[in-house]
């Protein structure tokens, strides 16, 4: 599920849902706290390098933003 302010972050950085889904699917998963996370993962191809997703875990995953230039803390 994708909130409607991560879809527009999406259309600013252009992310398309492909980029998106390969982020979930292969990026490196990082707890916040017992139900937020973030999945972040680099594209040298891409200038605004690393690509995070904050997200929830609920009973579905639920991304709340999607951001660029991510800095693991």
């Amino acid at each position: 599920m994708l909130t409607t302010h991560a879809r527009k972050r999406m259309a600013e950085r252009t992310i398309s849902e492909s980029l998106l889904l390969d982020i979930i699917d292969t990026g490196t998963l990082k707890p916040k706290d017992a139900q937020r996370i973030w999945i972040f993962k680099g594209y040298p191809d891409r200038g605004d390098n690393l690509l995070c997703i904050a997200a929830l875990l609920n009973t579905a995953l639920i991304v709340k933003t999607v951001m660029h230039h991510f800095q693991p803390e």
